[in-house]
């Protein structure tokens, strides 16, 4: 249940407020400064508002120079009693500043004309910079600078260091700032209840504090963003997310989709078909998706499950359902390996029930695309399956009912518009096989409904993972040796396909050349993505077949491919791979009844971020773990695509930090747009002008 608020008087006059004015209104402004604040994302007046400090500097009070410790950030003042140029070890500008309490060393590595003449013999100085002990002494290495007065006056707050580019300087944007807080409508579109029920301080109090902080705020409340004021723009900010999302559900149920109320004897012969038996996971979903389909606005499903949980047939279930009903299903993968997998198996279930199957990419030949154009336009085919090809414009359906997407954060929001437009507002059903923690689902998914796949299917072996250094590599070839004795396959992916000297790695072909010399008698094949698309079918195609018992590949492989009798995965320089894709490539192993091992090789030294990854990586297995650690160590833009959904990145709020806000925030969207719609509005503008109601698709 939500919190309740009464409904605000006159809301016709918060309707009417204006919170943005446009950049181009602002006299002083020339297109050449606008053009450097639209590569901070600021494009109108209230941008600047929200353009908040990374860190503060205090310049309120001084420090005697004998009373600065070794590694502070202080402030000083004093008189500059010599200045000289050095020559050695480089060519540098060294200044010494005294007060009554001792004398402090200036050096400036690199340094303009200007800065010599504030540094001039006699000249009175405020420093402000860290103190380091130096060859000369206590010294500052290019401090902030400012020539003084004799008792000239200090800050009285803390002084706002923001994010800017080249060509505007500090001083320059915090002049800006200064005058939009003052031409601004900061009025609280928020209800004085809402704030009550949320703690949250007056908006308007918010933003100048946080533009200027006194000195008798705890500097570490600000640097961490715990603060109340912080936690306000926190606050603003995810609501106007959630806000988003819900006009955007809101919208996609006032169009038109196809009623798909199968009754199930097709998909119930694919079923029995199956030489398994779907688990109780795969069945609810199943549920749930034709429950959406049977509605007349579109259905936008999230579904999830873990690498090896199934996904595929739940969605080859699902085209049934459409199927059956008279429309045409088109599947979309990011890659043609993982296009080709899924063909292949789509095929072998769907064309004993007499379903015909198209295979769509851009390296079909020339009649081979035609045949399959034309029987997509025809409806002869009732299900598609492709890459990005089937987003050109040449591409048409007879009756597109149901749009299925796998590894949906791969597509961008254009590309998922333009499926749209192949048919009138089909369902879509997004696959993921990189689960989504709860708070990143609460934030960017708001608007989709999720279903999730907890329960891998029965007689999948664990897999073993292995830490190795890249020292013992001879140790792995031999264990490679000895899988492919008993029967067995194996994997093993480098990151790169060709020589990097920044970067040191070993290369695809490389290994390909070394394995194939050290594994007499072993056949051992390459894949890379700089391969035709015929030569890499022939390659998968041998290594399914065991033509090839060892296949070096880069992470072509990540998605997709699926061969039972590969129980053995290397992978090279696991320290540079991301939680999300080692967890993708360990899982193509595994698939089969044989006990699977995946090895992960690296090179020392490693850095605390590649140690704290491969450590995730190593004790779990449970993939929802795997992707919580994901979100704490990369963020969400990385681990689920978000920069491509369409929704806005989050600047301030932090999910894991910050995981009682969103839910706040969940709950106060749906009490404004029930009970206090204009004021939701008003806070939408505010925070994402002309975004009202975000093209989700």
């Amino acid at each position: 249940m939500g919190v309740r608020f009464a409904h605000r008087a006159k809301p016709a006059k918060v309707a009417a407020r204006r919170t943005t004015v446009p950049l181009m209104d602002f006299a002083t402004l020339t297109p050449a400064v606008q053009s450097r604040l639209a590569k901070l994302g600021i494009h109108r007046l209230f941008d600047l508002v929200l353009h908040l400090p990374l860190r503060y500097e205090d310049e309120t009070h001084l420090v005697p120079i004998a009373d600065a410790l070794t590694g502070t950030n202080v402030q000083v003042e004093g008189e500059v009693q010599t200045l000289d140029v050095m020559f050695r070890p480089k060519k540098q500008l060294v200044a010494r500043v005294a007060d009554a309490s001792g004398m402090l060393v200036v050096r400036l590595i690199n340094y303009y004309p200007n800065q010599a003449q504030q540094l001039a013999v006699g000249k009175r100085v405020r420093l402000l910079g860290e103190i380091r002990r130096g060859f000369w002494g206590d010294e500052m290495v290019h401090p902030k600078i400012r020539n003084v007065g004799d008792g000239a006056a200090l800050s009285e707050a803390l002084t706002p260091v923001y994010p800017t580019t080249a060509g505007l300087s500090q001083a320059a944007l915090a002049k800006l700032i200064g005058k939009a807080l003052r031409a601004c409508d900061l009025a609280d579109p928020l209800p004085q209840a809402m704030r009550d029920a949320y703690g949250l301080p007056p908006f308007a109090h918010s933003v100048h504090l946080l533009h200027s902080p006194t000195p008798d705020i705890p500097n570490v409340a600000l640097q961490h963003r715990t603060h109340p004021a912080w936690r306000r723009l926190k606050f603003d900010e995810l609501l106007a997310q959630q806000l988003s999302l819900r006009l955007a559900r809101a919208a996609r149920r006032e169009r038109d989709a196809p009623v798909i109320a199968a009754d199930g004897r097709l998909a119930a012969r694919l079923v029995a078909s199956l030489p398994f038996a779907l688990t109780r996971a795969q069945n609810r979903v199943l549920l749930e998706i034709a429950r959406d389909l049977a509605q007349p606005y579109p259905m936008q499903r999230l579904l999830q499950g873990d690498v090896g949980s199934g996904k595929t047939i739940v969605a080859a279930i699902a085209a049934c359902h459409a199927i059956e009903c008279g429309y045409q299903v088109a599947l979309l993968a990011p890659t043609e390996i993982l296009a080709e997998q899924h063909f292949r198996k789509l095929s072998g279930w769907l064309a004993p029930l007499d379903i015909k199957v198209v295979w769509l990419a851009g390296s079909l030949k020339a009649k081979e695309k035609r045949s399959a154009l034309e029987d997509a336009a025809l409806g002869v085919a009732p299900l598609v399956v492709g890459t990005h090809a089937i987003f050109q414009q040449q591409v048409e359906f007879r009756n597109l009912g149901l749009a299925i997407v796998d590894e949906q954060h791969r597509f961008g929001v254009a590309q998922r518009l333009a499926m749209r437009a192949k048919g009138q507002s089909p369902h879509q059903l997004m696959m993921s096989a990189t689960p989504i923690p709860r708070t990143l689902a609460m934030s960017f998914y708001a608007d989709l409904d999720v279903s999730v796949i907890d329960e891998l299917p029965p007689g999948r072996t664990p897999i073993l993972t292995k830490l190795v250094s890249d020292a013992r590599r001879d140790e792995v070839i031999a264990r490679i040796a000895a899988k492919v004795a008993e029967g067995r396959q194996a994997y093993w992916v480098c990151p790169l396909i060709e020589e990097s000297e920044a970067l040191q790695l070993q290369t695809a072909v490389d290994t390909h050349a070394q394995l194939a010399e050290e594994l007499d008698g072993v056949a051992v094949g390459l894949l890379h993505g700089k391969m035709k698309p015929d030569e890499k079918a022939a390659v998968m195609e041998a290594f399914i077949a065991n033509r090839i018992q060892v296949l070096v590949a880069t992470t072509v492989i990540e998605v997709g491919v699926d061969v039972a009798n590969a129980s053995l995965m290397v992978i090279e320089h696991a320290e540079r791979m991301g939680l999300a894709q080692l967890h993708q490539l360990r899982g193509r192993v595994g698939r089969g009844t044989h006990a699977s091992l995946c090895v992960l090789l690296y090179c020392g030294p490693l850095g605390d971020t590649a140690k704290e990854r491969l450590k995730v990586i190593f004790e779990n297995t449970d993939g929802f773990i795997i992707a919580q650690e994901d979100l704490r160590i990369r963020g969400p833009g990385e681990l689920a695509g978000v920069k491509q959904s369409g929704v806005p990145m989050l600047r301030f709020a932090d999910l894991e930090a910050d995981a009682d806000l969103v839910e706040a925030a969940r709950e106060a969207a749906d009490t404004l747009l029930a009970h206090d719609r204009p004021a939701a509005l008003s806070h939408l503008d505010r925070w994402l002008p002309g975004r009202a109601a975000l093209l989700k698709v």
